[in-house]
């Protein structure tokens, strides 16, 4: 697996301050992307067990509240096999941060459904993570004023509350403005 970036101290994708990994590889392709060049699976640098050990360090202080991933696109299957082990470290060492995943597929439709995002790790994958930004970035419904998303069409899924009622549970950032 490979990664585009590494941000130590971001606070626009998630609450309060975080570290944020954009992983390499995404066959959406939407239009009007922010991060075009992450689309390709090979760009960027390996994702080693020095640059995990970079980021489990990052995310050492009090005042950092956890981490999040983006891309490219984390659920991509590839990615999901590279990331869950290493979330499930994030886990074990740091319990009381929060875990945060952008998506452009939609949780009920096609992570949970049939689709290439539904592989053999998609469960475990899913346990490891708090809040979920699903669906495709949308040019059209791009609104720079929503809180932690980009375009109007997508949701903030609290995914822990999902998983244990088995329906969709919106997080209250779901309608947050800037």
């Amino acid at each position: 697996m490979k990664y585009a970036v590494i941000k130590k101290c971001d606070i626009a994708n998630g609450p309060g301050v975080r570290v944020s990994l954009f992983v390499s590889g995404c066959r959406h392709h939407c239009k009007g992307c922010f991060n075009e060049v992450a689309w390709d699976f090979n760009y960027g640098n390996d994702f080693t067990a020095d640059v995990q050990n970079e980021i489990l360090d990052a995310l050492k202080p009090d005042y950092i509240t956890g981490i999040t991933l983006l891309g490219g696109e984390p659920f991509e299957p590839e990615n999901q096999r590279g990331l869950l082990p290493f979330l499930k470290e994030i886990r074990a060492l740091y319990p009381n941060k929060t875990i945060w995943s952008y998506t452009g597929f939609l949780l009920d439709k096609e992570i949970l459904g049939d689709s290439r995002a539904n592989c053999e790790v998609t469960k475990e994958f899913l346990e490891q993570i708090d809040m979920l930004v699903d669906g495709r970035f949308v040019e059209e419904k791009k609104d720079i004023t929503l809180l932690f998303k980009g375009s109007s069409n997508q949701r903030i899924i609290d995914v822990k509350e999902t998983l244990k009622k088995g329906k969709i549970v919106l997080s209250e950032l779901n309608n947050g403005k800037n």
